[in-house]
C-alpha cells in the first residue's frame, strides 16, 4: 500500500520485527478500528512488540478480507471523521498475519497451539455463540458444530478450532490461552466460558473439566460506532489521499474499551493506550447497553417510520433528541449502577452528538436489523427495573410499540420495509394482525415474557401504538418528547 507520510500517518515501527501474541477471529469493521487500533498505539510507542495480531476467518465471506490483506501485506487504513467533516487517517500496522480457517485449518490450530499465543480474541458476534434464545444454554444443532464434534473431519469452526488447539496444549502441558471475548454482549466473557465449556465438554468431559478450571475468559465492554465501509469508501480513499485500500475502515473518534484484568499469560498495557483496565466491568456494560444501544432502539424505528434512512438524520431532529434524552434521564439512568470516573450527563451528552456525527453515515436500517435479539437485552432490562420501582416507563413501552409497527413490513407511505430478523416469519404475521388484536404482538412471551401481565405497561404500549397507527411515528415522538 503506497501512502504519503505527510498526509496519511504511518508506523513508525519496525512490522519485520512484530511477533504475533494476539489470534483474533472475526477480523471486521470493528475490529479493525478497536482492538487493532489499540495494538497500534502500543506498537508505536516502541511497547509490546510480541502482541502482533494474527487474523483467522472461518466464514466463506471471510475470503475477501484475506485477499485483501494479503494484498496490502496486513495493511489498511483507519480514518475518524468529526461531526465538522474533519478527517484523520492512519494506517494500521498490528495486523502482521490473516489466516483463512476453509484453506488450511491445521496451520489455524497449530497457530492457536502454539505457547506464543497468549491471548485468543473474538468478535464473532452474538450469533456466532450458538446460545439457545430459550434456555441460555450452548446449541449444538449446527451442522459446522455437529461435524467438529464428530471429530470425523479437520475444525471448521471457531469452537472446533480453539478447542482442538486447547486439547493440544493441555495434552503438552503447556498453559492454555487467554480467551477475550470483544463482542458486544453483556457479560461477554462468562458467555464465552459457558460456551466453550460447554463445547468442550460434549467433544470430552475431562477436557471440558479443564477448560472450565483453567481457561480465563475475561469480560470487557467495547464501544466505538463502526458502520460498513459504503461502496463508494474506497474510492473517498483515494480521492483523498492518493492512496488505494481496497477495504478501509471509516469510524467516528470517540473509542473506549473496558476490560476485566483476568489475564493467565500476561496481555498487552493496554492501559498505557486508553483502555480501562478494571475488576468489574458490569457497572460499565450496563451504562453503555442501557444508554447507547437501547437509546440506538428508541431511535431506529421511529426515526424509519418517519423518513429518516441515516442515523445522524434522526438524531439532528431536536423531536429525537429531546426525546432520547427523556428516556436515558427519566427510565435508563435510574437503573444503572454507579460507574467510577465516568460522568454519566456527559456521557448521555456525548452520545448525542455521537449519534448526530453527519460524516459516520451510519444507516437506521442497520440498527433496525435483528431486533428479537437487541430489545430483550438491551431495551426490556430497563423496564422491567422500572416496572419492579413504580419508576416511569413510558418511553420504553413506546420503543417496543414502534419495533411493532415496524414488524408490519410497510411503511407510512405504503412502501414495503425489509424486517432482517431470524425471527421475521414470526413476528410479521403477528405485527400484521395487531390493528385488529392490539396486544398479539406484545402477547410473544419468547421475547416479552410477562409484560403483558402488567397493565401499566401494556396501558403505555397501547397508548403509543394506537398514535404510531393514527398520528403516525414523528407525532408520536413528539408527544413522548414532553
Amino acid at each position: 500500500m503506497a501512502c504519503f507520510a505527510d498526509r496519511v500517518s504511518t508506523p513508525g515501527y519496525d512490522r519485520s520485527r512484530i511477533t504475533t501474541g494476539i489470534v483474533h477471529f472475526g477480523v471486521g469493521g470493528f475490529h479493525r478500528a478497536h482492538q487493532a487500533m489499540y495494538v497500534d498505539r502500543l506498537l508505536e510507542r516502541g511497547r509490546d512488540h510480541e502482541w502482533g495480531i494474527c487474523g483467522v476467518g472461518v466464514l466463506p465471506g471471510d475470503r475477501r478480507m484475506r485477499d485483501v490483506l494479503r494484498a496490502q501485506d496486513g495493511l489498511y487504513t483507519l480514518s475518524t471523521v468529526a461531526p465538522d467533516g474533519t478527517w484523520a487517517t492512519r494506517t494500521i500496522g498490528s495486523l502482521v498475519e490473516y489466516r483463512y480457517a476453509p484453506d488450511d485449518p491445521e496451520a489455524v490450530v497449530a497457530k492457536l497451539a502454539d505457547p506464543a499465543t497468549r491471548i485468543v480474541s473474538l468478535t464473532i458476534t452474538e450469533g456466532g455463540y450458538h446460545i439457545d434464545a430459550a434456555t441460555g444454554e450452548f446449541d449444538p444443532d449446527d451442522p459446522g458444530i455437529r461435524a467438529d464434534l464428530a471429530g470425523n473431519a479437520p475444525p471448521c469452526t471457531v469452537f472446533g478450532l480453539v478447542t482442538e488447539a486447547l486439547a493440544r496444549r493441555r495434552s503438552r502441558g503447556i498453559a492454555p490461552f487467554t480467551v477475550l471475548s470483544c463482542d458486544n454482549i453483556e457479560g461477554n466473557g462468562n458467555v464465552a466460558r459457558r460456551m466453550f465449556g460447554a463445547f468442550a465438554a460434549l467433544r470430552d468431559p475431562g477436557l471440558g473439566a479443564w477448560v472450565a478450571d483453567e481457561v480465563r475468559f475475561p469480560n470487557s465492554m467495547v464501544d466505538r460506532i463502526t458502520p460498513v465501509t459504503p461502496p463508494g469508501g474506497t474510492g473517498e480513499i483515494e480521492r483523498r489521499y492518493g492512496l488505494i485500500d481496497r477495504w478501509p475502515v471509516v469510524t467516528e473518534p470517540f473509542a473506549q474499551w473496558v476490560l476485566e484484568d483476568s489475564f493467565s499469560l500476561g496481555r498487552p498495557a493496554f492501559e498505557e493506550v486508553g483502555v480501562q483496565i478494571v475488576a468489574d466491568v458490569t457497572p460499565y456494560e450496563l451504562m453503555k447497553l442501557r444508554l447507547l444501544n437501547a437509546s440506538h432502539q428508541a431511535l431506529c424505528y421511529f426515526g424509519y417510520l418517519s423518513g429518516y434512512r441515516l442515523v445522524h438524520e434522526a438524531a439532528q431532529d431536536p423531536a429525537f433528541r429531546r426525546f432520547l434524552t427523556r428516556y436515558m434521564d427519566a427510565e435508563a439512568t435510574p437503573t444503572l449502577r454507579a460507574v467510577p470516573g465516568v460522568d454519566l450527563d456527559d456521557y448521555k451528552r456525548t452520545l448525542l452528538d455521537r449519534f448526530a456525527n453527519p460524516a459516520i453515515g451510519d444507516t437506521i436500517a442497520r440498527l433496525c436489523a435483528e431486533s428479537s435479539d437487541r430489545i430483550p437485552k438491551w431495551l426490556l432490562p430497563v423496564a422491567r427495573a422500572q416496572l419492579a420501582t413504580g419508576g416511569p416507563i413510558d418511553c420504553a413501552a413506546a420503543v417496543v410499540a414502534s419495533w411493532a409497527r415496524y414488524a408490519e413490513g410497510i411503511d407510512e407511505q405504503g412502501q414495503p420495509i425489509e424486517v432482517v430478523d431470524r425471527l421475521r416469519d414470526r413476528l410479521v404475521p403477528l405485527a400484521r394482525r395487531q390493528r385488529e388484536q392490539p396486544t398479539v404482538f406484545l402477547g410473544e412471551r419468547s421475547l416479552f415474557g410477562d409484560l403483558i401481565d402488567h397493565p401499566r405497561f401494556v396501558t403505555a404500549y397501547l397508548a403509543a401504538l394506537d398514535s404510531l397507527h393514527s398520528r403516525g411515528a414523528r407525532a408520536t415522538v413528539e408527544q413522548l418528547a414532553g
